[in-house]
């Protein structure tokens, strides 16, 4: 593991190693108690920064690069190469075994369901953790996954995951992240791909175009998972915006629904971005969470 100091904001790089060999990647800074941020799509812990500024003026705050958008782990980043559920949990063990602390989970859109399977698979490695709009899987086999796709039989992805990843093989990622879009956001079509389109100008975003088609592809294969969580004996908070899509209200519902140490809380006035369009309310919302939990 290696430890090295970044002079422009005093925090440092925390790379252990996974069960399975791979590397880590985990930005931390401040002291003392241990809040574990798993960043959204589309972001490699980069939009957490001002968040994790905040909190960590009381907190050693750890902002893992998750794993699915690792370029440097992928066998095929143009196209894609996901990697597993299972193993994204296996980096945010290995943080938690690096830090040899109690953590607090916090875990925002499809970084929501690694926090509950991080859970599931450790309870005992977590004081507790809270949850932004989980990109969960809420309906059985057959029926809607996610937002707008369908699987067709067990063990296939939905139609419209097909469709993202055959324009990503067809050499057009700004198409595939439209049809992601559509589905995932449940936005009308023209403006889906308008939007696709618009954000694979950017090459930042487009390197991670592929990267948020596999993490699709990774909550729909984990699949429905409420039964396990309804097992789960730590405290949870799950979090919504007053202004997100119905769709993404629905499923902080059911994961709610399915937990039995919950508490809900709505921020008044956002959407699915809280943390970049006000980062000191979202702050504050996970500081008054955690103080209560981590004694």
């Amino acid at each position: 593991m290696e430890n090295r100091k970044n002079d422009a904001g005093g925090s440092h790089l925390l790379t252990p190693t996974a069960a399975d060999g791979t590397s880590v990647r985990a930005e931390v800074e401040g002291e003392g108690r241990v809040i574990l941020i798993l960043h959204a799509g589309m972001d490699t812990g980069k939009s957490y920064a001002r968040v994790a500024a905040i909190l960590g003026k009381r907190y050693r705050v750890i902002r893992l690069h998750r794993r699915q958008y690792r370029l440097d782990l992928k066998t095929d980043p143009l196209c894609g190469s996901p990697c597993t559920v299972a193993e994204e949990v296996e980096h945010v063990l290995a943080v938690v075994k690096a830090v040899g602390a109690p953590v607090f989970l916090y875990g925002h859109s499809s970084g929501g369901p690694i926090a509950l399977e991080s859970l599931v698979e450790s309870p005992s490695s977590f004081v507790g953790a809270m949850i932004y709009e989980p990109a969960s899987v809420i309906n059985s086999d057959g029926g809607l996954n996610l937002s707008e796709d369908r699987i067709e039989r067990d063990g296939e992805v939905g139609e419209g995951l097909k469709r993202s990843r055959q324009a990503l093989v067809s050499g057009k990622p700004g198409r595939a992240l439209g049809i992601f879009t559509q589905i995932a956001a449940g936005w009308p079509g023209f403006l889906a791909n308008a939007a696709g389109e618009l954000v694979a100008l950017i090459p930042d975003f487009r390197t991670l175009i592929p990267c948020q088609i596999d993490d699709l592809e990774a909550m729909e294969r984990l699949g429905m998972r409420l039964d396990a969580y309804s097992k789960l004996n730590l405290p949870v908070a799950i979090v919504s915006g007053e202004k997100s899509p119905d769709s993404n209200k629905e499923m902080a519902a059911a994961v709610a629904g399915a937990l039995p140490m919950v508490e809900r809380i709505t921020l008044r006035g956002q959407g699915h971005s809280c943390h970049t369009r006000d980062p000191v309310q979202l702050a504050r919302v996970i500081e008054t969470f955690a103080d209560r939990v981590l004694k």
